[in-house]
């Protein structure tokens, strides 16, 4: 079982390693995250601050569920795919 303090702490972890990628890697302007909806508040404070606390935009957070945050951030890479999913299920 995560407790709210590991899984800020493993975003925040996640976001940081985002945003050091180089500039030629990230096609859109802000960090797209998906998944479970019981992270989703979680989720949601960290982008929030992570917004409000550096020079990048605030990342996108969507409630999708666990499987169907997965299931986005396996179609693909690019524009219209999640950098992050922050679900617990399976791995692509």
């Amino acid at each position: 079982m995560f407790n709210q303090s590991s899984s800020l702490a493993a975003l925040t972890v996640g976001i940081f390693a985002l945003t050091v990628a180089t500039d030629a890697a990230v096609a859109r302007d802000r960090i797209s995250i998906v998944g479970s909806s019981t992270v989703f508040p979680f989720a949601t404070t960290v982008a929030e601050r992570f917004g409000n606390n550096t020079d990048f935009k605030t990342p996108v957070v969507e409630s999708t569920g666990s499987g169907g945050g997965l299931k986005f951030f396996c179609a693909g890479v690019g524009d219209n795919h999640p950098d992050i999913t922050n679900g617990h299920q399976g791995h692509c």
